[in-house]
């Protein structure tokens, strides 16, 4: 059974016989209590050609230590993780497997290199006595375990707060050792440097010291996980001029990524994993076939339609979460004189059996060969793209009016919706309507570093369509949710007034979005920008 831990450490260089400073005399530190030294032994697993090390994820069997076993961390921010550990085994546990299948896919994991480290450890502890950060030197020898590898040995110093600590704490800590003289590591990882100075043709460790104190020096430099938010940010400066068709590309790319990157946190249950990973499906059919003129449908229709398949899939799992949560909301906004019978305990118990059935799909899914497959097929279209005449295009020349022609497929639906009475059709319609919507948003979002301003203010607008649009579906998939809880209710002899008020309710909400819709619509389909998205 595997167990996870948030690790929370900053690395430091070091010499041989390097001595700490007196970090009792970090403030909220009471005391240093020496714990001794511990021998550790650890084998570090990948792919031949370093997919996980490339994402900065590491993947170890260890011996010796209190927590020796099988440790598999994901980057989270600079200095963060998030370390899986599984017991001590001779093979890879099943469920440290799959958390890395979406990078390794079928290629074999084997051992890379073997770092052996005398760590001398010391702990921080407060006036009464509690643990606060745990200080060691560490002197390391790695051995490359592929051929032509070769060896490196070095000294660090690395500080991990403990569990539930202040993170101020390692600012502190990190002040008194630089004014010794202690200097934060280039490496974010005992791992990285391994690879880096083993490597075949490494340089010799004097060069390779030079190496980092040069003007690119990579100290500090965050996990790619950490870096993607940036790289989102700065990906309009870094296209700056370039083809329309790149400009897709980039954008197909990150959401190839985030599937990737979100496959292991669906499968550890992390919030909201399973619908951003479902948001990235969406974003990437969505671009296929929005930019219909910049890469070519025929190629990448069935493309589509897997991504669909996924994100239905996954949809299982979400679609619960989201109708759970707000069927909890609606249940506790009910006065609690007029809940009557065991309502909560109804649902409860829905929630819980309907919850399960859907991670269980959700897991299959992923284990799926036909959503490996998808991944792989993926990666070669975005390595070798069908793109027609219009990618090579001037961006202001093409995205506009890829995201206009989403926008006039969505004006269609929003007219035809209010031209219709309330009651079923328009319910349909109004969903067909939030569906063109969110096109509209991902075509702006998607445009956004080539156009500028007015692509995220459309995209923004179209957001609002969408998320009133979203609360009116949202409110038909309850209604029906709540007439079957009352029919269940009536059926065991519970009262079912507080499901039919609950109803009532909802059904109310919906009639206010109806009405709402027009001036958010009028709002959203002003020509203005439009103009300026052109221009």
């Amino acid at each position: 059974m595997a167990d996870t831990k948030r690790e929370i450490e900053r690395k430091y260089e070091a010499t041989p016989g390097t001595r700490l400073p007196d970090l009792a005399k970090v403030p909220g530190v009471s005391d240093v209590v020496g714990r001794g030294v511990v021998e550790l032994d650890a084998v570090y697993y990948d792919t031949a050609d370093l997919r996980l090390a490339a994402d900065g994820i590491t993947l170890r069997r260890r011996v010796g230590g209190a927590d020796e076993g099988w440790h598999l961390k994901f980057p989270v921010a600079t200095g963060i993780r998030d370390e899986i550990r599984a017991p001590l085994e001779d093979t890879l546990p099943r469920a440290l497997a799959g958390l890395i299948r979406s990078r390794t896919r079928d290629a074999a994991v084997t051992p890379v290199v073997r770092l052996r480290s005398s760590r001398d450890v010391s702990h921080l502890v407060d006036e009464p006595g509690g643990p606060l950060a745990e200080v060691s030197v560490d002197t390391v020898s790695a051995e490359r375990l592929t051929d032509g590898g070769g060896t490196a040995s070095w000294t660090e110093i690395e500080v991990e707060l403990a569990d539930d600590g202040d993170p101020a704490l390692l600012d502190a800590v990190d002040k008194r050792l630089r004014k010794a003289g202690v200097e934060p590591s280039a490496s974010a990882s005992k791992l990285a440097r391994a690879l880096a100075e083993t490597e075949p043709g490494a340089p010799e460790p004097a060069a390779a010291a030079d190496a980092v104190a040069a003007p690119d020096d990579t100290a500090g430099k965050a996990p790619k996980a950490a870096e993607a938010a940036k790289a989102v940010r700065d990906r309009g400066a870094r296209l700056k001029e370039k083809h329309a068709g790149e400009y897709v590309l980039a954008y197909l790319r990150e959401q190839r990524d985030a599937i990737v990157a979100l496959d292991p946190a669906v499968r550890r249950d992390l919030p909201d994993a399973v619908h951003q990973m479902r948001v990235a499906t969406r974003r990437m059919r969505s671009a296929f076939k929005t930019f219909r003129k910049i890469i070519d449908r025929d190629v990448t229709d069935p493309f589509g339609d897997e991504l669909k398949w996924l994100a239905g899939e996954l949809g299982v799992a979400r679609d619960q979460e989201v109708l759970a949560e707000r069927l909890r909301a609606r249940i506790d906004a009910v006065p609690k004189e007029l809940r009557l019978g065991p309502v909560r305990g109804r649902l409860r118990i829905w929630a819980n059996a309907h919850r399960a059935g859907a991670r269980r799909s959700s897991i299959a899914v992923l284990d799926s060969k036909r959503y490996l497959e998808l991944l792989d097929a993926l990666d070669t279209l975005l390595d070798d793209p069908p793109l027609l005449k219009d990618a090579r295009s001037a961006p202001r020349d093409a995205l506009p009016e890829a995201v206009i022609r989403d926008y006039k497929r969505l004006a269609g639906r929003v007219e035809h919706a209010l031209d219709l009475p309330a009651g079923h059709d328009r319910d349909l319609a109004l969903h067909d309507a939030r569906k063109a919507a969110k096109r509209a948003r991902y075509a702006g979002e998607a445009t956004a570093p080539a156009l500028g301003k007015p692509a995220r203010k459309f995209a923004k607008r179209m957001k609002a369509v969408q998320t009133l649009l979203g609360d009116h579906q949202d409110s038909v998939v309850a209604r029906d949710t709540l007439r079957d809880l009352a029919v269940q209710a009536h059926a065991a002899g519970e009262s079912a007034f507080t499901w039919g008020l609950a109803f009532g309710h909802e059904q109310a909400l919906a009639a206010q979005r109806e009405r709402e819709l027009p001036a958010v619509w009028e709002k959203a389909s002003r020509p203005g920008l439009r103009v300026r998205l052109a221009a």
